[in-house]
C-alpha cells in the first residue's frame, strides 16, 4: 500500500477520531445532556461551569489526547519519509494534515449532525504534538501560551479570549518552523517541495481559522457585552463546597451506623 493511500487513511481515520465528544459523553453517563445546560456548547468550558471544575478539567485532557494520538501516530508512521521527487517530510504535511481532520471532527461530526464543539482542546493537542515532536524550544511556546491563557481567563472571566491566547501563539510558531525549513525552496526549482510548503502552511491556517470561527457567536457577545463569564475562582469555590457536603453527608451517615 502506498504512503499516500496510508495518509488518506490516517486523515479518515483523524475525522472520525475526532467525532468522539466527550463532554456528552461525561454528561450523558450522569444522566444529562450538556447540549441542554449553559451556553449549550459541549466542550470544556460550558462542562466547567455547569458540571463543575472536575469534569471540566477532565474533558480538557480528554479533548486534548483526541489531537494529541492522531498526530502523534502519524508522525511515528511516516518518520524519515519523504514524498516522492520533493525535499518535503511526509511527517511534516501527515501532522498537519490529520490534526486538521481531527478538529474538523470534533468542531462538525458527522455522528451528531454536524454539530460538535469549538475545537479549542483538540486544536491545543494537535499543536502540542506539532511543536514537542521538533524540540522542547518548540514545546515551551504551546506551555507559555496555555499558561498566558489560564491566567487571562481567571483575571478577565473571558473565556473564549483566553481560547484564542491558547493556540495563536502556537499557530505562528508552526508556521515560523516550517519557513525556516523549507522556505529557501520557495523560489526554487523544486515544484513539488514548494507546493507542499504552501499546503502545508494552508492547513495551519485552516485549523486556526476553524476554531475562531467556531467562536463567532462568543466574538459577537463579547462585542455587545454579554458573553458568559468564566470564573475559574467560583469553579473552585464551588468545588470545595461540594466536597465539603460529601465529606459531612459521609460523616453523618458513620455516626449514623455508630
Amino acid at each position: 500500500m502506498s504512503d499516500i493511500i496510508i495518509l488518506i487513511l490516517f486523515a479518515l481515520g483523524s475525522y472520525m477520531f475526532g467525532n468522539i465528544n466527550w463532554a456528552i459523553i461525561i454528561s450523558k453517563s450522569k444522566n444529562k445532556d450538556i447540549r441542554k445546560m449553559g451556553s449549550g456548547n459541549p466542550g470544556t468550558l460550558n462542562m466547567s461551569r455547569n458540571m463543575g471544575l472536575k469534569f471540566g478539567l477532565l474533558t480538557f485532557f480528554l479533548d486534548i489526547m483526541k489531537g494529541v494520538i492522531p498526530t502523534l501516530t502519524v508522525f511515528f508512521v511516516f518518520q524519515g519519509k519523504f514524498f516522492p521527487n520533493s525535499q518535503f517530510a511526509i511527517s511534516d504535511f501527515a501532522i498537519y494534515l490529520c490534526g486538521f481532520a481531527v478538529v474538523m471532527g470534533h468542531i462538525y461530526p458527522v455522528v451528531f449532525k454536524f454539530k460538535g464543539g469549538k475545537g479549542i482542546a483538540s486544536t491545543i493537542g494537535v499543536f502540542l504534538v506539532c511543536e514537542s515532536v521538533y524540540g522542547i524550544e518548540w514545546a515551551v511556546i504551546i506551555i507559555m501560551a496555555l499558561v498566558a491563557a489560564l491566567l487571562f481567563i481567571y483575571l478577565t472571566e473571558f473565556g473564549a479570549m483566553g481560547s484564542f491566547i491558547a493556540i495563536t501563539p502556537p499557530v505562528i510558531a508552526s508556521l515560523i518552523r516550517l519557513f525556516n525549513v523549507y522556505g529557501n525552496f520557495r523560489f526554487s526549482v523544486d515544484p513539488t517541495t514548494t507546493t507542499l510548503y504552501v499546503l502545508t502552511n494552508f492547513l495551519v491556517f485552516a485549523i486556526c481559522f476553524f476554531t475562531w470561527f467556531a467562536h463567532r457567536r462568543n466574538i459577537e457577545r463579547m462585542l455587545s457585552g454579554d458573553e458568559h463569564p468564566t470564573s475559574i475562582k467560583e469553579m473552585v469555590v464551588k468545588m470545595k463546597a461540594k466536597k465539603a457536603l460529601k465529606n459531612k453527608e459521609t460523616g453523618d451517615e458513620k455516626n449514623k451506623k455508630q
